[in-house]
């Protein structure tokens, strides 16, 4: 452990802020003594223990970066934004590990267009540390070469995060990045332009930010003719409701389908319910018992809130 390092004053204020919304104990940061000389996402880990939760920097090469991107992104969530929940299944554990690893990362981009955004405000982002984070591009892809490869995905998801993260000061690096990436940045301007095209100022905008994505995402993966990832169906993405919603009957919400997927822990008979306004997976339930047609009409004419209530789905009200 490398007890010398000392947290900055504004990242200090931002873990006091998340510890009075913590519900279940005290979330504290610690910090290893790995220097790889580059920052990237996955420098930094969370830790759920009895009353606590950690926060570990494992690399401190700009720890007050990596710490408050790991602070904010929690804070988000305490603040009411939309998680993301992996409840099915592929019937493939390797398939399953990787959706869920490319769903997270889509989710994260998503996310860092607020994440950067007070980071930046509060001066933990600088010339040093985009320095850093272009080093860690590098660290993580490699140069396109002739023809196609099985790294299109990977670049298209890191350049894409990249926009987000320089926004403005994009020019510092854009150069390089198009000298190594050329097809991957194209591709990622084009969906950063759509992605941009409304703010994010309020959970429920931020949804739908997420699910515009999963669809921009798959709609360039088939352009270059790689298979979709179809999050819509795959991934269950919290509901954003307003509380006139949460008085309508479950039918006039919610559509749900019998999946051809498993559940998560092997459940053979789940239900999916999709938004009606979007067909986003918005939660999993296994089937109901017994498993009959009376059984669905009961379960559509519940209220929404109560059903949702009832099936501990958690879901974020629309103010």
């Amino acid at each position: 452990m490398n007890e010398k390092i000392e947290l900055a004053p504004v990242v200090k204020d931002l873990l006091a802020e998340v510890n009075q919304l913590y519900p279940d104990g005290t979330v504290m940061v610690h910090f290893g003594d790995q220097k790889a000389g580059f920052v990237r996402h996955d420098q930094a880990s969370q830790q759920a223990m009895p009353g606590a939760l950690e926060i570990m920097v494992n690399d401190v090469t700009a720890p007050d970066y990596t710490a408050s991107h790991e602070l904010l992104h929690l804070l988000l969530l305490l603040q009411g934004f939309p998680q993301i929940f992996f409840q099915l299944s592929l019937g493939n554990a390797t398939l399953d590990e990787q959706m869920m690893i490319m769903a997270t990362d889509l989710y994260d981009v998503a996310m860092h267009q607020v994440v950067v955004a007070v980071q930046r405000k509060h001066g933990l982002i600088d010339e040093q540390i985009e320095d850093l984070y272009l080093k860690g591009i590098q660290q993580t892809l490699t140069p396109e070469g002739a023809g196609d490869d099985d790294e299109r995905t990977l670049r298209l998801l890191t350049l894409l995060d990249a926009l987000v993260f320089y926004g403005d000061h994009l020019d510092r690096v854009k150069d390089q990045l198009a000298a190594d990436y050329p097809l991957a940045l194209a591709a990622a301007e084009q969906l950063y332009a759509k992605l941009t095209e409304k703010p994010v100022d309020s959970p429920f905008a931020m949804r739908r930010q997420i699910v515009k994505l999963f669809d921009l995402f798959d709609a360039q993966l088939k352009a270059w003719g790689l298979p979709a990832l179809n999050n819509r169906r795959f991934t269950t993405l919290t509901p954003a409701l307003s509380a006139r919603q949460l008085r309508l009957k479950v039918r006039q919400v919610f559509e749900i389908f019998h999946s051809e997927m498993t559940g998560r822990h092997g459940e053979k008979d789940v239900y999916v319910g999709l938004r009606r306004s979007d067909e986003q997976n918005s939660f999993v339930i296994p089937a109901p018992k017994p498993n009959t047609p009376e059984a669905f009409v009961k379960l559509y004419d519940t209220p929404v809130e109560e059903f949702l209530t009832s099936q501990g789905i958690p879901y974020i009200l629309r103010k």
